[in-house]
């Protein structure tokens, strides 16, 4: 961990919260050496992690929150975690996007990261069942009008999760009658025995069908993701064509992960060809 007086407080908390899961626990007077900063400072990092839902607070420091295979996070709680490591994917998984193509992105604050990155894409189609995502793109063409190009968005029915993507029968039924060039997939959990996952049993489903309506998958998600499983499972690692990550996937993962993906890509680093 870093022992830079000027980290802003999204790194701290990244690297707290990454102690945390690696060691299973941390104490507030080694996280004040370790990032060379006060006491107090380190307190209110834990409480904003607690607040997230990220870690639970003890006695002198904190340890991981232990989650139940249903339990499943708001939108609100979700976005604030894993901030630079969110955008970084969502920057080289920009990359992967040819203008005028179909693509579908689901629920989730990484492919609502992603969003962001692709509004200056020309003549794209976007399917997507996330209330959140869609309004990425209304709101610019209501502060730009519309311009040449813009993309233009189906945004499917369906009842709205805690997450904000619609679900159930509507979005199944208008997911099974599209065809998309790629899918950008957000993700609970992934896992190598599991695969992708959710804690929500609909939005499995809807996940589901949009995996069958996709030429190409595209998974992406944050290191933390990797070895959470949720209550149900909607696809095998084998159907996902590309996983984008960040840096904090640990090499033993990754290793892992290449033996059952064709495309691994770690967002700022060099692709190994062996990878892909």
């Amino acid at each position: 961990m870093s022992e830079n007086q000027n980290l802003l407080a999204e790194q701290r908390r990244a690297l707290i919260l990454d102690e945390v899961r690696r060691r299973g626990g941390v104490r507030v007077n080694e996280l004040t050496r370790r990032l060379g900063v006060s006491d107090m400072t380190v307190r209110r990092d834990l409480d904003a992690l607690a607040r997230q839902g990220a870690v639970e607070k003890v006695h002198g420091g904190a340890v991981p929150v232990v989650e139940a295979s249903t339990h499943e996070p708001g939108f609100e709680a979700k976005s604030g975690l894993e901030l630079t490591a969110k955008e970084d994917i969502a920057r080289a998984a920009a990359e992967l996007v040819a203008p005028g193509s179909a693509i579908a992105l689901s629920g989730g604050t990484t492919t609502y990261a992603l969003a962001h990155h692709l509004l200056d894409v020309p003549d794209l189609t976007v399917v997507t069942n996330s209330v959140r995502v869609a309004d990425v793109f209304h709101s610019a063409q209501r502060t730009s009008g519309q311009r040449p190009g813009a993309a233009t968005v189906v945004l499917t029915g369906g009842v709205r999760t805690p997450s904000d993507s619609l679900v159930g029968p509507v979005a199944d039924q208008a997911i099974a009658a599209l065809h998309f060039d790629v899918l950008f997939l957000g993700v609970h959990g992934i896992a190598a025995e599991a695969g992708l996952s959710t804690p929500n049993l609909a939005e499995a489903e809807t996940n589901r069908r949009l995996v069958q309506s996709a030429r190409r998958v595209v998974v992406v998600a944050d290191h933390t993701k990797w070895g959470t499983v949720g209550l149900s499972s909607f696809a095998a690692l084998e159907q996902v064509d590309t996983l984008v990550t960040d840096s904090g996937m640990p090499a033993a993962a990754r290793a892992e992960i290449a033996e059952h993906l064709r495309r691994l890509v770690v967002a700022g680093e060099p692709e190994d060809d062996t990878d892909i």
